[in-house]
């Protein structure tokens, strides 16, 4: 590790070397390389974090450019995954990356996710955040949780905690989150990923180096209109938990 690199970083007390060695033995899965996890990887990229999976089966549209800020204008229509390649290797050779252009489901779930310490939503939908969070909980690893909508964004942290919240604690209606999730209609204010994308690194960073108070039990939301940042207690429930773990005990 070339700490001349992180100096920045390294300077902080809270970090210092002896954190900076431990970010890169850690690996990241990254569901989805979009608004979210396009600025996801470029942060946990820079900030020299062991490891980042990343998987993601789209390609680059033209409409994408306008909050997608890891891409340009010459990828339209190339797969992001080879496009996020060209991008985050040159930024830090110090980080392994394995870059996966496929869906990410339950039947890929297990091989993707193995090894990994930390998952960290890059994603546009509840049916996989509901299955991360099954995965984070059977697996005891913490799941970061981000959303974007319109002007709005939420940012929490599950499960990295014994018996703390999970997302079913927050959404424990599935089907009726699923459906209302069919009614949303398109549409990001620009900049508004990057918001939510670097809560993610931050509670990410704070989660693996165990510093600082990070999201557990908490939802952050974001309303850009308003400028205004909210905090919301989410109350751990066992039951949904155990839900979790059933459904996890069926991707074995």
């Amino acid at each position: 590790m070339n700490l001349e690199r992180y100096i920045r970083q390294t300077s902080l007390e809270e970090i210092g070397e002896e954190r900076q060695r431990l970010l890169g033995t850690k690996h990241a899965l990254l569901v989805g390389i979009g608004g979210l996890g396009g600025t996801v990887a470029l942060y946990l990229c820079a900030a020299g974090i062991g490891k980042i999976t990343i998987i993601d089966n789209d390609t680059v549209a033209i409409h994408n450019l306008q909050r997608q800020i890891l891409y340009r204008t010459p990828q339209v229509g190339q797969n992001k995954v080879d496009c996020a390649k060209q991008s985050l290797e040159p930024l830090n050779p110090e980080v392994k990356f394995r870059f996966i252009n496929a869906r990410f489901t339950a039947e890929n779930a297990m091989a993707l996710i193995s090894g990994c310490d930390i998952i960290v939503d890059g994603s546009d939908n509840p049916t996989l955040r509901y299955l991360l969070n099954d995965l984070s909980v059977g697996l005891d690893i913490p799941y970061v949780f981000g959303s974007i909508y319109h002007f709005k964004g939420q940012v929490s942290v599950f499960n990295s905690k014994l018996n703390s919240a999970t997302y079913r604690c927050l959404y424990p209606q599935e089907e009726e989150a699923l459906e209302h999730f069919k009614t949303f209609k398109p549409g990001e204010f620009g900049c508004l990923p990057g918001v939510v994308a670097t809560l993610e690194v931050n509670e990410a960073l704070k989660t693996l180096c165990g510093i600082g108070t990070n999201l557990q039990d908490t939802l952050l939301t974001i309303d850009l209109l308003t400028a205004s940042f909210k905090k919301f207690s989410i109350t751990p429930n066992l039951l949904e938990r155990e839900r979790a773990m059933k459904n996890f005990k069926l991707l074995l």
